[in-house]
């Protein structure tokens, strides 16, 4: 009896957005964790310049020392066209199409592992359109939406969920008049930044120039919002045979001495710890669910994301924003959310994987 091919799947990490490293772990998690029974893998880098390398070897994505693993430089060049992936001539500085030596890489399905600009913003999701391969997750509209905060708060707002007071500044532009009507403290971030880098939060009007200079750093457009007093909650969207499921839901704590959910609190000192609440009233979790729902159908999201909420001491609950491709280590918060649903890490990949190869009404075959 002939044995079925595994298929092929590219994990695609790196990128050129200062979420660069975290890319990176998130693609060694899945490296480790996908299920070899079913699947091959492929890692396809993309360095901090945008070049597009072949990374060998799971260990060139381990960080060491306290440092974060970055995609070298050095590595074999991989050429990426419409025409699928090949593997070039390490020997040729000047790889074009006509001087790929290697085959074509027979891929099923890539898993775009990429964080941020040039990656969850539909680029990736776009080239993969265009070279007609299945790929996880959100299509070219909803990632690009997903990615930019600033125009995603109206949508929510049109599917009938409360959002944070703010204002969009753009730089080199006037402050909007609005922004007065703003109760500090404030928060600043890049409209299109991820990973709470460029965030400040904002005491007092003498603050705001420097907290907008800092955003102004990874994005020509930032948001100010109004800080919300509440519980920060997250949960977890994943389509299942078509279908879309809410995972638990879980809150983010924070130990030691952080103003907020930073990215030192994020990734550096250990400080973040999940914790799945069971003081809420009765009926909260299931509305912070179905708003969760509400949010990913709005913006026609596909495959997978994270919803993050606050949650006042009123009882509001405040969507701050969604994620189209969430960090996806071990112990991320999205698979620790599916976790503690019922489905481990491995099954995770698993049907995230199985549901872009049965997609069909993003990729045209």
């Amino acid at each position: 009896m002939p044995t079925t091919r595994k298929r092929l799947i590219a994990i695609v990490c790196g990128g050129q957005s200062s979420e660069h490293e975290i890319s990176c772990i998130s693609a060694l998690g899945v490296l480790t964790a996908i299920d070899r029974e079913k699947f091959d893998t492929v890692v396809l880098g993309i360095t901090k310049s945008g070049r597009w390398v072949h990374v060998h070897d799971s260990s060139l994505l381990e960080g060491s020392d306290g440092i974060l693993p970055e995609i070298s430089e050095d590595l074999a060049p991989i050429t990426a066209s419409v025409q699928g992936f090949f593997l070039s001539d390490i020997n040729n500085e000047s790889v074009n199409n006509e001087s790929v030596n290697d085959a074509r890489l027979n891929i099923d399905a890539v898993f775009p592992l990429l964080h941020g600009p040039y990656g969850e913003d539909g680029t990736i999701q776009g080239f993969c359109e265009m070279a007609g391969i299945r790929y996880v997750g959100s299509g070219v509209l909803a990632s690009a939406i997903g990615m930019d905060k600033a125009i995603a708060k109206p949508i929510f707002q049109a599917a009938g969920l409360n959002v944070a007071p703010g204002v969009v500044v753009t730089a080199g532009e006037p402050l909007p008049k609005e922004l007065a009507d703003l109760r500090y403290p404030i928060f600043v971030k890049p409209a299109r930044g991820g990973s709470s880098k460029g965030t400040s939060k904002v005491k007092s009007e003498s603050q705001l120039q420097d907290a907008l200079n800092f955003s102004f750093e990874f994005d020509s457009k930032a948001l100010i919002e109004e800080a919300i007093n509440g519980r920060e909650i997250e949960c977890g969207i994943l389509e299942v045979s078509g279908k879309t499921h809410a995972s638990r839901i879980g809150e983010i704590k924070i130990r030691g001495d952080h103003e907020f959910y930073d990215f030192e609190a994020k990734y550096l000192d250990d400080a973040t710890y999940v914790l799945f609440p069971e003081d809420l009233p009765a009926g909260t979790e299931e509305a912070i669910q179905t708003e969760a729902l509400t949010a990913f159908k709005a913006l026609n999201c596909e495959g997978l994301a994270r919803v993050d909420f606050f949650y006042t001491t009123d009882g509001a609950i405040i969507i701050n924003e969604l994620n189209t491709m969430p960090g996806f280590t071990e112990s991320s918060m999205f698979p620790k959310l599916w976790e503690k649903s019922g489905k481990s890490y491995t099954e995770l990949i698993t049907t995230l994987i199985e549901s872009a190869l049965t997609r069909s009404n993003s990729v045209i075959r």
